[in-house]
């Protein structure tokens, strides 16, 4: 099995349309998908319509997820949420404060990029960020700073969206940086198991975007709650993911693989890195938030 438990659509900071996402997993030749936008469910229900067109037996499963904002000892992190109920209230209210954060974030963000010079406007990033938009009654999408970065991209400040993330600009602590809410990560542990789901920390070592969590932290998360470990990925070098996993073991948590796919905005591919068969099942053997739609 070719599993992807993380990837992005236009509902947060990706570029692909859920429908999108769905058919490059397809293409991509996975058997499972996991739709985890940050901070938000609005891309689902074009996600699950778009996997129940397809021929049947196709074979791919559609995993709900999200990506949750935190923070913990001033270190910005990100926890992967998996087959939770998206309409228990607790969960779904702390959901709502860090989107609702984010917009009042990204405008100022664009206030100071303007400051520093930066011909760019908020309907500029709207404009890019739209793809997010819900429909009335749903979820709404998330703007974050990949729609600021690709803004500045299309007014040639710089030349790619990763080249927005410096000190220069849009990087934590850089000129523009604004901070935003970030739930605590053990509350958020907590949040997504009493909403039946499974917690998953992404990229815990991924050091080249900032300082990363101690192993005592994560520590920690496990006696709360958490599940696994992302550990295949592309900002985790050989001898980060050997630590990890060592960790894990040493923790009881499962390790997952992902792409930490968003479309055209970075490189990655879909289904670049992957999870193994038994930790997939490892972690459905623990959701009884929601199910996976199969296909």
């Amino acid at each position: 099995m070719r599993i992807d438990l993380h990837a992005h659509s236009n509902a947060s900071d990706g570029t692909d349309t859920p429908a999108e996402l769905v058919a490059a997993a397809v293409a991509a030749g996975l058997d499972v998908v996991a739709l985890t936008d940050h901070d938000t469910v609005a891309g689902y229900p074009e996600a699950i319509a778009a996997v129940q067109a397809l021929p049947a037996g196709t074979g791919l499963t559609l995993l709900p997820g999200a990506e949750i904002s935190c923070r913990v000892e001033g270190i910005s992190m990100h926890l992967l949420a998996y087959l939770f109920d998206p309409t228990e209230p607790a969960f779904a209210q702390e959901r709502e404060l860090t989107r609702t954060d984010r917009f009042r974030r990204a405008r100022l963000v664009v206030e100071r990029c303007q400051e520093l010079g930066a011909p760019i406007t908020w309907e500029q990033v709207e404009r890019i960020a739209a793809g997010g938009a819900s429909r009335p009654g749903e979820e709404q999408g998330s703007v974050g700073r990949p729609h600021i970065a690709s803004a500045l991209v299309e007014a040639g400040v710089v030349a790619t969206v990763s080249d927005a993330f410096t000190s220069e600009w849009l990087a934590e602590h850089g000129r523009a940086h604004v901070p935003k809410h970030e739930t605590d990560p053990v509350e958020a542990v907590k949040l997504v198991r009493a909403a039946g789901g499974v917690p998953v920390f992404a990229h815990p070592g991924a050091a080249k975007r900032g300082r990363t969590v101690s192993d005592q932290v994560i520590g920690e998360l496990a006696a709360a709650g958490l599940g696994g470990l992302e550990v295949d990925h592309i900002d985790h070098d050989e001898p980060t993911r050997a630590r990890l996993r060592a960790l894990a073991a040493e923790l009881g948590l499962f390790t997952t693989g992902s792409s930490d796919y968003h479309g055209s905005r970075k490189t990655v591919r879909l289904g670049e890195f992957t999870t193994a068969p038994d930790a997939y099942q490892a972690l459905l053997a623990q959701a009884t938030g929601a199910r996976p739609i199969v296909r």
